[in-house]
């Protein structure tokens, strides 16, 4: 097994990736090394070169992410191209972190704006407080979203709510976040980053095997009929009850005592 080297952008520690996507640098704008490392660790963790049991998106500073680094798009002699650029490297880790079969969590505190708004909506669970607040931001400087926005936002809160969000540049707090289901639950503003931490690390000790499974089921579900649905539901928890995860947790039932599915 390959090891993940830390950096500032990129940690694994008690079976927690944990990558930091925007810095106080560049204002908490979305930040380049954490794409491109936080990448190549998600697709170690993809390829099986690297077991971890949840992934974890932080940004340091004053905001989770305040969307794409506009100072410099300003700065670049060919913006096009440019822009192209930042936006395949974002994709990049995008891709990768949509294919990991673990729990993604994050704590967002601040903004998350453009960028920021994309990353969470990526997350399986999305920790904030009624101090955030979230906002698609492209519109603000004449550009159209990148990252997935246009993909996720319509499965999380509707198309016609979707489009509403994206053509207003609407600025939502933390309660209607929570209402439309963008953000999972809300917490105090201070606690933010210890309670994602705290439910990063209970992920990863827990049934990994089963959060896998059930993550495979939602991602079919989509497309599937609802005939379909049920026979992938009834040969998923047929497996799960002969896995080594499914046995330690039926016995620890009966035993009644915790189990232990490390």
């Amino acid at each position: 097994m390959s090891t993940i080297e830390s950096t500032e952008s990129v940690e694994l520690v008690d079976g927690v990736l944990k990558i930091t996507v925007a810095t106080d640098a560049a204002g908490t704008s979305l930040s380049g090394d954490a794409m491109a490392e936080g990448a190549d660790a998600l697709h170690a963790v993809n390829s099986g070169d690297v077991t971890v049991g949840a992934v974890l998106l932080v940004g340091s500073g004053p905001n989770f992410c305040a969307g794409g680094n506009v100072r410099a798009f300003a700065g670049a002699p060919d913006r096009g191209a440019f822009v192209r650029d930042v936006a395949e490297a974002f994709h990049r880790f995008v891709l990768e972190l949509s294919s990991v079969t673990v729990p993604v969590v994050a704590g967002v505190h601040g903004w998350a704006a453009g960028a920021g708004m994309s990353l969470v909506c990526h997350t399986d669970v999305a920790i904030g407080s009624r101090a955030t607040k979230l906002r698609p931001a492209y519109p603000g400087i004449g550009f159209t979203p990148d990252g997935g926005l246009t993909w996720t936002l319509p499965r999380i809160v509707g198309s016609a709510r979707a489009r509403d969000i994206l053509l207003n540049d609407s600025i939502l707090n933390g309660e209607e976040a929570v209402r439309l289901g963008i953000l999972s639950r809300l917490v105090g503003d201070d606690i933010i980053a210890s309670e994602a931490e705290r439910l990063a690390r209970t992920f990863a000790a827990g049934a990994t095997a089963a959060f896998a499974g059930a993550k495979a089921l939602l991602a079919r579900s989509e497309t599937s009929t609802l005939t379909e649905q049920l026979e992938a539901e009834a040969a998923s928890i047929s497996a799960a009850a002969d896995s080594r995860t499914g046995r330690e947790g039926v016995d620890a039932f009966v035993e009644k005592r915790r189990p232990d599915f490390s």
